[in-house]
């Protein structure tokens, strides 16, 4: 690989911004039909670095080229024109137009006058949707998609220029294990024709499945390259973070209090059927399974975003009904959602305003809200969960994927919930913050805190839960204590094997 001439090279890139310097002196480079994974904590510069290849950035000093010939790219189309693309990870696509249309947007074929030509517009699109093996045409809407498919759609733009290099940024975040098969297929194939891919993502696994070499950028600043066949997560780890991490299963035992949540024969049409579990004080609950299998629908009905159509909830022995989140939070369960950035947080608005957002009617006098008040609570969360932020004026949506995480957590945790349920805690978070999120999950149980956890990574489930409740298309399979739970019985548990099968 050594021999051949780079798909994409960077050489010695500074980019600053107010206070900040981003990169301090990057050097990078993909050859063509490598796979080079490039990984770093939230802040590290990855982004940053692949606006400045996409266009989207211009660097203060450094020099890129493209098949060894020093280039400027001005503009995102500028990079595309030279066969450089880069698939966002937050989606970028016009909802209201096509899926064809956003395929090809700024490229759309014409006909005299300028007119579109829709025929070889919906051909063309219609081809690649098809090679990304897409259950949806090219005349959809892009609004009636769901997250994951609109995510193929970013792919498919990839698809329609002459690529020397594609930017693959934490591309399977919204994707299903089927989906993440055709993502890896078509790397592949992009491979096989000689195109570099840069991909960027946080999950260990698909980087040791599908790169070649590894190179990793720590507070903007490069600090080495491995092959990714002669490596390991730890060594990888301690390159990104300067630390070691502990991948243990949770084997921490203290005191329980009662029984806090009790679930009993709970349904909700076909998403799922007759589920009964407890959770006591001081415990964590982790709920494991395959997409579909019911365990989002079981905790946004234990807040009130969906009605049971049979079974009881009990708190504290007490049977309640759960009509809406008001009556959620008047009740003391607290729901930190799947996608913290659409679901969880204004990202628009301050840390202090998300954190004290749910309680603000409790801040108020009148038409005024007691700013002092609102800041007091802002750094008792700050504190505790140890939330790194300029200041309580920041905009959240400037925060890494762990600090938004943790003001998330911070804004359920002022209300003083008897129940915090966590979805997918960690999605989208590098290592080193991963890391600090399992910590304070373990802590919260320690404080008395009930916690249910639901993750789709079976290391974070082993890790932080006491009991672990195994679901497969809406029903419970098996319970098992952290004590006697295995990686086998665990997957043939969602794989739908019960207890007496697998025996």
């Amino acid at each position: 690989m050594s021999d051949q001439t780079p798909a994409l090279r960077l050489d010695n890139i500074v980019k600053t911004f107010p206070g900040v310097r981003a990169l301090d002196g990057v050097s990078f480079e993909v050859m063509p039909g490598e796979c080079h994974a490039l990984l770093g904590e939230n802040g590290a510069g990855k982004s940053t670095l692949m606006k400045v290849i996409a266009g989207m950035y211009q660097p203060d000093s450094g020099r890129l080229y493209i098949e060894e010939k020093e280039t400027v790219l001005p503009s995102p189309l500028a990079a595309k024109s030279k066969g450089v693309v880069l698939i966002h990870q937050e989606l970028s696509l016009a909802e209201e137009m096509t899926a064809a249309e956003n395929i090809f947007l700024g490229e759309l074929p014409t006909k005299s006058f300028g007119r579109v030509d829709w025929k070889t517009l919906f051909a063309r699109a219609g081809a690649i949707l098809k090679k990304l093996n897409c259950d949806f045409g090219p005349e959809v809407k892009v609004s009636r998609l769901s997250i994951a498919k609109k995510q193929m759609v970013e792919i498919a733009r990839a698809l329609t220029v002459d690529a020397k290099a594609v930017i693959f940024d934490e591309p399977t975040a919204s994707l299903t294990d089927a989906e993440k098969v055709v993502l890896f297929d078509i790397i592949n194939d992009l491979k096989a024709q000689g195109v570099g891919i840069v991909y960027i993502s946080h999950r260990m696994d698909e980087i040791f499945t599908i790169s070649d070499r590894i190179s990793v950028l720590r507070d903007g600043a490069y600090r080495g390259t491995l092959e990714t066949a002669e490596t390991n997560e730890d060594e990888v780890t301690q390159l990104m973070i300067g630390r070691s991490l502990d991948y243990s299963r949770n084997t921490l035992h203290h005191d329980l209090g009662g029984v806090t949540l009790d679930v009993r024969g709970l349904s909700c049409g076909k998403l799922y059927q007759d589920v009964s579990f407890k959770v006591r004080a001081g415990e964590v609950v982790g709920f494991y399974g395959l997409v579909g299998a019911g365990r989002t629908e079981i905790a946004e009905t234990l807040f009130g975003l969906r009605t049971p159509s049979a079974g009881e909830i009990l708190l504290d022995g007490e049977s309640v009904t759960v009509s809406s989140p008001a009556d959620a939070i008047e009740r003391g369960i607290s729901l930190v959602p799947e996608s913290r950035k659409e679901q969880g947080l204004v990202l628009g608005m301050s840390c202090r305003d998300n954190i004290t957002l749910p309680q603000i009617g409790d801040l108020t006098t009148g038409p005024f809200v007691s700013n002092g008040s609102e800041v007091a609570i802002y750094d008792i969360y700050r504190d505790r969960l140890e939330i790194k932020a300029p200041s309580w004026r920041s905009m959240v949506g400037n925060l890494s994927g762990g600090n938004q995480q943790k003001i998330v957590i911070g804004k359920w945790l002022a209300m003083k919930p008897k129940l915090l349920i966590v979805d997918e805690p960690t999605r989208g978070i590098d290592v080193g913050s991963k890391s600090e999120i399992h910590n304070l999950i373990r802590e919260l149980a320690r404080s008395g805190y009930a916690v249910i956890v639901i993750s789709s990574e079976m290391p974070e489930v082993l890790h932080v839960s006491d009991r672990i409740v195994a679901m497969y298309q809406g029903r419970v399979m098996r319970e098992f204590t952290s004590d006697e739970v295995t990686e086998d019985t665990l997957v043939q548990a969602i794989s739908g094997i019960r207890a007496q099968e697998a025996a």
